[in-house]
């Protein structure tokens, strides 16, 4: 029995799980976390259970050497399910990188020349692998890259209005990210209403802390709200999304913003956060529910910028079969999805209210019979994507 590992691996924690290559059934998971505080932690979840730990975590390196330690003491022993790849997740590959990559110290060069796109994400990938290279040094490592997916965007979606040898020079235009998820809830969904993916036009809306929204046309990423980064689209957590750029400037010369300033506004005070002091979806529903004004403002302008993306990417497909919610809120709030729905039977999306309230976690239909377009709720599952492409990179390097 051999599996992939695979690493999510931010700037003071990790997360990991083993996944079986064949069955692609979930062998063990876990987290390193607070690497180099005073104290380190590390949870594993394992055939044994689950196990925690607390020890100092100076680095990554040291935090891999613990993941190993939990293997060996709690399982499944790695002897035992021996790795055909350790696949990393890497927020940004520029226009570069369209497909899984196996890493080389070329592609690590190209990764860290991208941090300027992603500096609060591609560094922190980057320690991860290199890491993981010392702890697995005879196995292939994979990079599966967010905007990988989107790379099928046609000129027109993915070119801004601006300068075009400005542009250029500094790699302004849109990437879009969240791809691994888009790709997996796309393949999942037309597998599950069993039609080819090549005929069918679909929305996916991921939606969780992050969120974001992507047309695909047969399979292929053809517009996507993220843009450059991760900050454009819908209201997030505590991003703002879509801004009229003149903002930035008012506030620069009226509130004296420095450009830290602003970046710490739109990507961390803003959006729920920014609107209703709550940064949870959970905290501001129960908020509004109880008569919070601007709680219920929160999920207006939200559930309005959602509206305004299914609208929008319909035109654009020219027609829609298959509308999709994913991630946390949306697999889990059932309201959202009732509430971005109504008024959409100009579309041809009717909901089943009872359909729609199962709190079920598997996939499922939520729209009404008849309905001219499916909706669905797929659970995402990039951990599992991840594991697939990284097991492709492998076998097609080596013809195998």
């Amino acid at each position: 029995m051999s599996a992939v590992l695979v690493v999510n691996s931010g700037s003071s924690s990790f997360k990991y799980q083993l996944i079986d290559s064949e069955t692609e059934e979930s062998l063990a998971s876990g987290l390193v976390e607070r690497i180099g505080e005073p104290s380190g932690h590390t949870t594993h979840r394992g055939p044994n259970g689950s196990t925690e730990r607390t020890l100092a975590i100076p680095d990554h390196t040291a935090g891999f050497r613990a993941m190993l330690d939990a293997f060996e003491a709690e399982g499944p022993s790695l002897a035992d399910n021996p790795l055909d790849a350790v696949g990393h997740r890497v927020v940004h590959g520029g226009k570069r990188f369209f497909e899984p990559t196996i890493v080389t110290p070329l592609v690590e060069i190209n990764i860290e020349d991208l941090s300027d796109l992603a500096p609060l994400h591609n560094p922190a990938n980057l320690q991860g692998i290199r890491a993981a290279k010392k702890a697995f040094p005879d196995v292939p490592h994979v990079a599966v890259f967010d905007t990988a997916f989107h790379q099928t965007l046609p000129p027109a979606a993915y070119t801004y209005a601006i300068d075009a040898g400005l542009a250029e020079r500094h790699r302004v235009r849109r990437y879009g990210f969240h791809g691994t998820s888009h790709k997996y809830v796309s393949e999942t969904a037309a597998e599950f209403v069993g039609r080819p993916l090549g005929e069918l036009r679909q929305i996916v809306l991921h939606l969780g802390n992050g969120a974001s929204a992507a047309a695909i046309d047969g399979g292929r990423s053809v517009d996507t709200s993220m843009g450059m980064t991760p900050l454009e689209g819908l209201v997030m957590g505590t991003r703002s999304g879509d801004l009229d750029p003149a903002v930035l400037l008012h506030l620069a010369r009226r509130a004296h913003l420095s450009t830290d300033e602003l970046d710490e506004l739109l990507n961390r005070r803003s959006g729920l956060l920014g609107l209703s002091g709550r940064g949870d979806m959970r905290d501001v529903r129960q908020a509004a529910g109880g008569g919070d004004e601007e709680a219920r403002l929160a999920l207006d302008v939200a559930v309005h910028r959602l509206k305004h993306y299914i609208g929008a990417y319909t035109a654009l497909l020219g027609g829609l079969d298959v509308l999709t919610f994913t991630a946390g809120v949306g697999e889990n709030d059932a309201a959202l999805r009732a509430e971005v729905l109504t008024g959409l039977e100009v579309l041809g999306i009717r909901l089943d209210p009872e359909r729609n309230a199962d709190p079920s976690h598997d996939a499922r239909v939520i729209s009404a019979d008849g309905s001219p377009v499916t909706v669905l709720v797929v659970p995402t599952n990039e951990e599992r994507e991840i594991a697939r492409q990284s097991l492709q990179a492998v076998r097609e390097s080596t013809g195998s």
